[in-house]
């Protein structure tokens, strides 16, 4: 050792970070004091999405039958034959073929979520004429 230095200050102090259990039966939370873990369970919640109108499924149906993978009538009734185009939509677009209408497969189709734009949520004005 160094004369003057102590063994103390030459060990090398290793930052620890302490997160949150990960287990599913009970997860606490950090609390909001001296970043102390609070033992207060969250409750679990699942956001469940609605199921598109008949409308919404017309539309999908009409893009797989654009694309050649949907071969019945364009009526807005899902059903398995429509399930069958989309598995196969979604297999060729190597997303997972589970048949289930999910944000990527919409992208892919081309139907991403419907946003209003600002210039669609303006009423039109009548134009001035000079």
């Amino acid at each position: 050792m160094l004369a003057g230095t102590s063994f103390a200050a030459t060990k090398k102090r290793h930052a620890t970070k302490h997160y949150p259990s990960s287990s599913k039966s009970k997860q606490g939370t950090w609390g909001k004091t001296k970043g102390r873990r609070s033992n207060s369970v969250q409750p679990t919640h699942r956001s469940f999405q609605n199921a598109p109108s008949p409308e919404r499924y017309k539309e999908i149906q009409q893009v797989l039958s654009d694309k050649g993978y949907f071969k019945g009538d364009v009526n807005g009734q899902w059903g398995p034959t429509s399930v069958d185009a989309l598995r196969q939509f979604q297999s060729d677009q190597n997303l997972v073929a589970d048949g289930k209408l999910g944000s990527l497969s919409l992208i892919a189709l081309g139907l991403g979520p419907k946003r209003i734009t600002a210039q669609q949520a303006r009423p039109e004005q009548p134009q001035q004429h000079q």
